[in-house]
């Protein structure tokens, strides 16, 4: 035996177990939702803001979309952010029925940034808000989610976050294993999470916060992921982000594998970012209220860095089987039959997933290609570690222009989202 590597080797393999036993537990209560439904009167009035930059080709359709919203007219109100634009973003959306904001700022790009400035736009009107609701332009919105969002609301809870669907899952294999990824995510994490009382995490769409919350927090999330940021910023100061299964939110995927590695790689290095700045508030803060949800967060911040550990750790273990340098403890840990287990339900999950949500034939399919996302995410990350000081925000094209009767129409007539939005 080699000491002075299972002097690193050893804690290596139990954060390996701990993470691996951590998140495969958690799946578990992903696997069931509460049958309750949201049946609360409309009280709550909602301003939708909208940040888009060159997006004339999707905003009409989403604009369009709001209008046919399961809620009282007179209880919200479209605002777009036409940020930067050299399009005619601000022409459609106004032609459209919204509000629209115009913002030149080149040397503060971004959407943290739009938002920042669009928040200080809304508060300075003489209507009032109880709650901001924030889309992207490439967004479509199930009618229901004011609803939905009313009733998390009136329940005392102040940051929700919507469910996170797919606009365009049947359109390339990257489009729908990236669909295949959220709804496993939306399922077997966020859902988790939210049934037994861990905090969830904003998505950047789709997502809900009090204005009271967002005046007294001020939002001063302008990093290259500021929907995590503002996650952890609320999360240390002891509120937790709310999940609301039932406010359906359509993003459009990205449909080669290029765009998908930019978005990917830009995420990773927020998420580097947001975790160098926030871990150390998470852990203090978290003895001082002995509250065991900003503990989940530190997790969660680690999670980029784990993936890094546990594939060094992979590469260092191919090595071992020739040269023995360090004490393998995962099987004294844990017997081989659990590892067995574990490694079969990285699959199994996101098949019950499909089933659930009575996926579209083509992801079954897709399914196929699934691991090669998966295990995409391990350049991706060392990528977004590298280049984790990079703060330049990189613009994502869309180009699906789609209405909200389109996307419904193309699911399975049997899918279970379909039924339910069916009679609008």
């Amino acid at each position: 035996m080699n000491f002075s590597l299972d002097i690193i080797m050893i804690p290596v393999q139990l954060i390996v177990v701990f993470y691996t036993l951590y998140y495969f537990a958690l799946a578990f209560f992903g696997l069931f939702q509460s049958a309750k439904k949201a049946d609360s009167a409309p009280e709550k009035s909602f301003a939708i803001l909208v940040a888009a930059h060159n997006e004339e080709n999707v905003i009409g359709q989403l604009v369009d979309n709001f209008h046919i919203m399961d809620y009282p007219k007179h209880l919200y109100d479209i605002y777009v952010i036409a940020d930067n634009c050299i399009d005619n973003t601000a022409k459609v959306a106004q032609n459209s029925g919204a509000f629209v904001f115009e913002r030149f700022d080149p040397s503060n790009r971004g959407k943290g940034f739009a938002m920042e400035w669009g928040f200080g736009r809304l508060f300075s009107l003489p209507k009032h808000y109880d709650a901001v609701a924030v889309f992207d332009a490439d967004n479509l919105v199930d009618p229901k989610f004011l609803k939905v969002m009313n009733h998390h609301l009136l329940k005392g809870e102040t940051v929700i976050q919507g469910y996170l669907d797919a606009k365009n899952p049947t359109d390339t294999w990257v489009a729908g294993t990236f669909a295949i990824c959220f709804w496993v995510v939306d399922h077997i994490w966020h859902l988790a999470k939210y049934n037994i009382g861990l905090s969830s995490c904003l998505g950047g769409t789709g997502m809900v916060i009090s204005t009271e919350l967002l005046k007294r927090q001020g939002w001063g999330a302008t990093c290259l992921t500021e929907d995590l940021e503002f996650t952890m910023k609320c999360l240390a100061d002891g509120i937790p982000t709310c999940w609301a299964h039932d406010a359906i939110v359509y993003d459009e995927k990205p449909l080669t594998f290029m765009q998908s590695w930019h978005q990917r790689k830009r995420w990773a290095q927020g998420h580097f970012d947001v975790a160098s700045r926030y871990v150390p508030k998470l852990f203090f803060e978290g003895i001082r209220r002995r509250d065991i949800r900003l503990f989940d967060g530190i997790l969660h911040l680690f999670q980029p860095h784990f993936l890094l550990l546990s594939t060094t750790f992979v590469l260092l273990s191919v090595i071992h089987s020739h040269y023995q340098f360090y004490t393998n403890i995962l099987y004294s840990v844990l017997p081989g039959e659990v590892w067995t287990v574990v490694a079969v339900g990285q699959y199994i999950f996101p098949l019950l997933v499909l089933v659930r949500i009575h996926a579209p034939a083509k992801s079954w399919i897709y399914m196929l290609m699934y691991p090669l996302f998966i295990y995409s995410w391990v350049p991706i990350t060392f990528c977004g570690y590298l280049n984790r000081h990079d703060k330049a925000w990189s613009h994502t094209t869309h180009s699906r222009s789609l209405s909200y009767q389109e996307v419904i129409g193309g699911f399975p007539k049997d899918n279970l989202l379909s039924k339910q939005v069916a009679k609008y």
